[in-house]
């Protein structure tokens, strides 16, 4: 299948809903997914799913879609994915960063690094549940400061031997840290960021941008402009080339949303945004791994015709 070769487009692995019951099969569809044509594959993250969330999905309301009930480990799918494929590349859109210790995440993502060859695209944000801090045993209001930590405790582990960091909110105390990515100095860190606060994070200090549309419900085009223009404007502030920082679009299917639709976003999103890469995600218009595999065959397709 053919596509545009200013574009690349990934998919989100099979890990939520009734997905996550079949799981046996993410290598079968890691494999095809590759063999399709698809750029990249990426997971998401749910520590859990409230019954009575204070907060709701997104950030807002008070309910969370029972599609994210059930979830599969991310860095665990990262992993069986990285043995079975060759080519694509393998992100976190996103990583619950914060909510994991600074040594425990370095050593699983190194880990998967090394199995990929240097595939890896791994992407943070600090989410919106509560109840994700709390069965964690952290301060959810202290998620921000503790991303910024964390990134700086991600850094040290990741490039230095020994390796130590004290701050605030995380204590790594010195250890051996000989086994490193196999990307050098460190692999690519991406930032999911809808805030200005997170933006200017962004923009101080990730490799790439994370942000999100929802076909057909959320297509802010005007929006992802203003706020690329914001990260541009902020990290020439800061003193770093724009350019440097990529950007990668989480691109969800509402419900009975056909892939000409997904396509059709895709393609007005590039030629009005310059973005080329994006990340498909049909949990909401599939209910197997073989759905989702045609759904994805059917969108490569498409934005390959132009």
């Amino acid at each position: 299948m053919s596509r545009t070769a200013t574009m690349k487009t990934g998919f989100a692995l099979p890990q939520f809903h009734k997905q996550a019951f079949q799981i046996s099969q993410i290598a079968d569809f890691a494999r095809e997914a590759e063999r399709f044509g698809a750029a990249s594959l990426w997971v998401s993250d749910r520590y859990l799913a409230a019954v009575h969330p204070k907060v709701g999905y997104g950030g807002r309301g008070t309910t969370i879609p029972p599609e994210l009930n059930a979830a599969a480990d991310p860095l665990v799918l990262l992993g069986a994915v990285a043995a079975v494929t060759e080519r694509v590349e393998l992100g976190t859109h996103v990583l619950l960063a914060p909510l994991y210790p600074p040594v425990q995440l370095a050593r699983a993502l190194t880990t998967v690094d090394l199995i990929s060859g240097r595939r890896l695209l791994p992407g943070f944000g600090i989410g919106w549940s509560p109840e994700e801090y709390e069965a964690a045993g952290l301060d959810f209001h202290r998620r921000g400061a503790r991303m910024e930590e964390l990134l700086d405790a991600l850094e040290i582990i990741w490039t230095s031997d020994p390796a130590q960091y004290t701050g605030t909110h995380i204590t790594v105390p010195l250890h051996h840290a000989p086994l490193k990515p196999q990307c050098h100095p460190r692999p690519p860190v991406y930032l999911g960021a809808l805030s200005e606060r997170a933006l200017r994070r962004v923009a101080q200090r990730a490799d790439g941008w994370l942000p999100l549309c929802v076909v057909p419900s959320y297509v802010d085009i005007d929006g992802l402009i203003a706020q690329r223009k914001l990260i541009d404007r902020l990290a020439i502030e800061t003193g770093r080339d724009p350019s440097a920082i990529d950007t990668v679009l989480r691109v969800n299917a509402d419900a009975g949303t056909p892939a000409s639709a997904v396509a059709d976003v895709i393609r007005n999103v590039h030629e009005r945004t310059g973005i080329d890469h994006f990340l498909v995600d049909s949990l909401y218009v599939a209910e197997t791994p073989g759905q989702s595999l045609d759904y994805a065959g059917d969108v490569l397709t498409l934005v390959g015709r132009g």
